[in-house]
């Protein structure tokens, strides 16, 4: 039997797809004024030869590595040689901060750093967080800080015998954006891998002729395991909010792209560009967008570019991806006015195989499952997930561990630390951080419900509702960031969204209102999420009882 029959390693659809569809491109990259790429068989060739470079210095099967290296050719070459000899590869987001980047470092104990020259520099800086590491490689020119350079283990062109990993054995440590606390290192393994890939291509129905524009380095990795041909468009990945329009219509125009992901914050801008500009999309089927909720508006744009496709908004984590997921057909014509009248942001029907359960809100430990845990139908409560793509620990953490996982009876239980309710079409609504929910003396308030009823004004880019206080005698404050040139004097501007937000249940107690001086601080990765906590802070010291 061949190997891709008989391992559970996530790197075998790389060959069956390379046996499947030999000459066509797998990963396309800018090159200059042109583009350069990669086909099936050649990836998997170029990841092979790459492998037993690994594995001749000592990065084998079991070994933590992390990876450092922008997104390239090379890139996708190594991950899949680093998951064919059976490694643990270790991904941070360089840009999450120097002190929580060295953290993350030290408790991962890494024995292998492969990295770009500028990554090796900076392992010099860390250090005293990876004295671990016993195995350096360099991809490109090594300078005086030794190690192994990739491109002298290159040479064996054999096929690679990848390793016969088990589902259950760990394939990755993929660590949080830190956006809402401490980055936390999630377990993958084999399994979560194979059941993710699944799980995406059986609700997306992908195509043979299908070709993705990623523009999200992590996303890209699930192409080459669908079968899609992954374009990488001209962009830093760490910016999504800052890419340029025209460079991210080039690659979806030169290659046909019927598919792309992309963060809220470069929808905001592609879709603005393209109402401005006229400019039409027709090959793309159909656009994925995550890390938090896209506006109404940036929907009806990109289906006016696509003339036909829909926007769909998979809900998930680094923890449990996928969850739920919903199209912008159905939200511009079903959920969209109920998220206007202040019942959240509706994320859509779970996935086959995905069970989604709501539970009471508590921000204590729990270490067993009981249906005694469920909320009533329509109360709001913390969202949980149990299925195959389930991570069932983060790295180093049992106490971080013990607060989000649930035992079920062998089966582990995801607490998202999202709240949320179901609707009677078995729809998901979520409804912010459990951990930004307003403590106030009088219950609970929930952060999007209400947000979103304010979001209406056509003077606001964006609102954040913070609470200021100590738990359990909080204020609910909201604070606004204008849209940029708006120049409605402030008073004005608050007294009419006081009125705005009188008109509805949800929003009536939301008096105390606060224009932002500037642009709410936001998520390293996706440029999209709020990072409330900045502003909880900014508020405490800036926002007096009125």
């Amino acid at each position: 039997m061949s190997e891709v029959a008989t391992t559970a390693n996530i790197a075998s659809h790389l060959p069956a797809m390379a046996a499947r569809q030999p000459d066509k491109p797998a990963v396309v990259m800018p090159d200059g004024e042109g583009w350069e790429q990669l086909t099936f068989a050649e990836l998997d060739a170029a990841a092979s030869e790459i492998a037993h470079g690994l594995e001749s210095v000592g990065i084998t099967r079991g070994v933590r590595t992390v990876l450092m290296v922008k997104p390239s050719l090379e890139f996708f070459a190594l991950v899949f040689a680093l998951f064919k000899v059976g490694a643990v590869l270790v991904l941070i987001d360089p840009g999450m901060g120097r002190k929580a980047l060295g953290k993350c470092l030290k408790e991962v104990e890494p024995e292998a750093f492969v990295g770009v020259p500028a990554a090796h520099v900076a392992r010099l800086v860390f250090r005293s967080s990876l004295r671990s590491v016993r195995i350096n490689v360099t991809v490109g020119p090594r300078l005086f800080w030794g190690g192994h350079k990739l491109a002298k283990l290159k040479g064996n062109t054999a096929p690679y015998p990848m390793a016969d990993t088990d589902p259950e054995e760990v394939a990755a440590i993929l660590f949080t954006s830190g956006s809402t606390g401490v980055p936390k290192g999630a377990v993958y393994t084999h399994g979560v891998f194979d059941a993710q890939v699944r799980l995406i291509g059986s609700r997306y129905a992908f195509g043979d002729d299908e070709i993705d524009c990623p523009t999200f380095p992590l996303f890209a990795l699930f192409d080459p395991a669908l079968g899609m041909t992954a374009v990488i468009p001209d962009m830093d990945a760490r910016f999504p909010g800052k890419a340029d329009p025209k460079k991210i219509i080039k690659a979806i125009t030169d290659h046909g792209c019927t598919t792309m992901f992309g963060s809220p914050a470069l929808l905001k801008n592609l879709g603005r560009y393209g109402e401005e500009s006229g400019t039409k999309l027709p090959t793309l089927r159909r656009v994925l967008s995550a890390g938090a909720p896209v506006p109404v508006n940036v929907l009806r744009q990109m289906e006016a570019m696509m003339e036909g496709g829909q926007v769909f908004t998979p809900y998930g984590a680094t923890e449990s991806l996928p969850v739920a997921s919903i199209g912008s057909h159905e939200v511009l014509a079903e959920t969209a006015a109920g998220t206007s009248a202040g019942q959240g942001v509706c994320v859509g029907t779970p996935w086959e195989d995905v069970t989604v359960r709501i539970i009471g809100i508590t921000d204590e430990p729990i270490a067993t499952w009981s249906d005694d845990l469920l909320v009533a139908a329509g109360t709001i409560g913390e969202i949980t997930v149990r299925g195959p793509m389930v991570t069932k620990s983060y790295w180093g953490r049992p106490e971080q561990t013990a607060r989000a996982k649930i035992d079920d009876g062998g089966q582990t239980v995801h607490r998202m630390g999202d709240l949320g309710w179901f609707d009677d079409a078995g729809r998901l609504w979520m409804c912010g951080r459990k951990s930004h929910r307003i403590q106030t003396a009088a219950g609970d308030v929930f952060t999007v419900p209400a947000e979103r009823v304010f979001d209406q004004h056509e003077a606001v880019a964006r609102t954040a509702l913070v609470g200021v206080g100590e738990a359990g005698a909080q204020r609910p404050v909201l604070l606004i960031e204008r849209l940029a040139g708006d120049s409605t004097p402030a008073d004005k501007l608050i007294g009419e969204l006081q009125a705005l937000g009188s008109a509805t249940d949800v929003t009536a107690g939301i008096v105390e209102i606060v224009v932002y001086p500037g642009t709410f601080p936001v998520d390293i990765r996706h440029n999209a999420k709020i990072v409330r906590e900045k502003l909880k802070v900014w508020a405490d010291q800036n926002v007096t009882a009125s």
